[in-house]
């Protein structure tokens, strides 16, 4: 039970809050002085804290200094004459969630404690989720040494064993995983715990490079070796000596430089492009890509030997949406870069729109979340993320433009057949996942569906 303390040396008003508020099924305290409701406060939890303003002994910016000072989540409103708007204000800015001023409207009274009580489940919650944040990195850095990669699925502790036996090994790495399942992010973490750690890691787009371009790029070039070398030129190789090279999406690369990529593989040196001395290197090579390379080869657009030097071993990263029980850690972590990022107070993310996320298929994986989750952040004018705040894509689609205005005529019966279709769209069809959004049981979903001949 959700439980309230109201603090106010108006007793008529008092017990009016107080049997209001009761009558909602929440758990009352009430307290005739701000003496009495400092002593709760410090005595027991509370969800939400009402409090007067102004009392003779000790008044309401007191109670919220002291629940400020003991950082609890629990949340304070104000209740104000009106003369005291003002202060109710600067109130606010100190830490208070809303105020009430008086003669006090029972049903306002009711809609801000909801309010407050939602803002309360959210903070309890975003606290979890920093604490079990906070254990699981402690975990994995403990176990694995991978500070920057978050999960804590499956999947996920799968990538992070096979991480830890590479890591610290001098073996290329060939990793595999979709647009945005964090690739280089993985690539960085191999380096960081392996033996050149201290040395160079070199990153190379070999899709972002034209092929023309890709050879001097890797190998450097001399100056006057083609038009535009204007000076010598350190290559890939060069400046990754001693260290590590990624080769981000590889199967980009055309068949001629595979093969000059190969020899120096093989051999550990190279020359540059319009040079004649031999340059000797030490390099660690990992290669991601999103494509199956097995199946290039077979095409004739990679080479066979090529592919086999660079897959000694082999690592897939899950898609998002086959690790969505990660997606709560990953949004508390995003939250907070952004916040900090932009000077934000977001606190958290309401229920419903938090399943919604978790409902979505994400084919831009994690790279699409944290995108979507920064410009929620940047955008939102509330204390938590909210439906409102989601992208049109994922925004349920009763609320895109005026479409939550219901028209006249339109029936019950149509408006939930309407949020049926809506929910089941919004989960790509996945019935248990739209029953958990529209909040009601499976059974009734699919009678509902039957019901209204939903295909």
């Amino acid at each position: 039970m959700q439980k309230i303390l109201i603090i106010d040396d108006h007793k008529p008003s008092l017990e009016a809050m107080a049997s209001a508020l009761a009558s909602q099924g929440y758990g009352i305290v009430s307290k005739s002085s701000g003496k009495e409701g400092l002593n709760a406060v410090k005595e027991d939890s509370f969800d939400v804290i009402l409090t007067d303003l102004k009392m003779p002994d000790i008044d309401g910016m007191e109670i919220l200094r002291m629940v400020k000072d003991l950082d609890l989540q629990t949340q304070v409103i104000l209740i104000t004459a009106h003369g005291s708007i003002d202060n109710a204000v600067e109130a606010m800015k100190a830490g208070a969630v809303d105020y009430i001023p008086k003669p006090i409207k029972m049903a306002e009274l009711r809609e801000k404690v909801r309010k407050a009580l939602d803002l309360s489940a959210i903070k309890q919650q975003n606290e979890l989720l920093q604490n079990q944040n906070i254990a699981l990195q402690q975990q994995i850095n403990e176990k694995f040494g991978f500070s920057n990669i978050i999960g804590n699925s499956k999947p996920m502790q799968d990538v992070f064993e096979q991480l830890r036996l590479v890591s610290p090994t001098n073996a290329n790495v060939l990793i595999y995983g979709e647009t945005g399942t964090g690739k280089e992010l993985v690539a960085h973490a191999i380096h960081a715990n392996s033996l050149r750690k201290d040395k160079p890691f070199i990153p190379i787009n070999c899709a972002a490079i034209s092929s023309s371009l890709l050879e001097s790029e890797l190998f450097g070039h001399e100056k006057g070796s083609f038009t535009g070398a204007i000076k010598q030129r350190q290559g890939a190789f060069e400046l990754a000596n001693g260290g590590t090279l990624l080769l981000d999406e590889v199967s980009e690369m055309n068949l001629e430089t595979q093969a000059k990529f190969l020899r120096v593989i093989e051999e550990q040196q190279f020359m540059r492009l319009g040079g004649v001395n031999l340059i000797k290197v030490d390099v660690r090579i990992i290669s991601s890509t999103n494509r199956n390379l097995a199946s290039e080869v077979e095409k004739g657009k990679f080479r066979e030997d090529l592919y086999y030097r660079l897959k000694v071993v082999t690592i897939n990263l899950p898609p998002l949406r086959d690790r969505k029980d990660d997606i709560p850690l990953l949004i508390n972590a995003f939250i907070d870069e952004f916040n900090k990022k932009n000077g934000k107070k977001i606190i958290g993310i309401d229920k419903d729109a938090l399943e919604l996320l978790k409902a979505y298929n994400w084919q831009g994986n994690v790279r699409q979340l944290r995108n979507y989750i920064e410009s929620m952040v940047v955008m939102s004018q509330s204390k938590s993320l909210g439906l409102s705040d989601l992208p049109d894509e994922i925004k349920p689609k009763n609320m895109s433009h005026n479409s939550n205005i219901i028209q006249p005529g339109i029936s019950i019966q149509e408006l939930e057949k309407e949020a049926i279709k809506q929910a089941l769209i919004s989960t790509n069809g996945n019935r248990k996942q739209a029953s958990d959004i529209l909040k009601i049981s499976l059974r009734t979903l699919q009678r509902k569906i039957k019901e209204y001949n939903i295909n």
